[in-house]
């Protein structure tokens, strides 16, 4: 079982008056992730920077952390990570 680390950048949208996640994009480093999501919160409602393993082989999701909160992100979110 061979883990893999991957640092997303998460942006929520506003549809249907409600907040729901948006669009992924994928970040080289930690730090990246963050300084992405930071400069993105201007433009979206909010974005948060997450840290995701996963096994390589299976794609099983092992862990997933939040780096990063910006702007507004569902209260909900960080229980949706972890399967609530």
């Amino acid at each position: 079982m061979a883990l893999k680390t991957t640092f997303v950048v998460q942006t929520f949208v506003i549809k249907r008056k409600r907040l729901v996640p948006g669009d992924r994009e994928i970040t080289p480093t930690e730090s990246g992730a963050l300084k992405k999501a930071e400069a993105m919160s201007g433009r979206m409602p909010g974005t948060a920077a997450l840290k995701v393993v996963a096994d390589d082989e299976t794609g099983e999701l092992e862990s997933a952390t939040i780096l990063g909160q910006f702007g507004e992100v569902p209260d909900d979110f960080a229980e949706s990570l972890t399967g609530g």
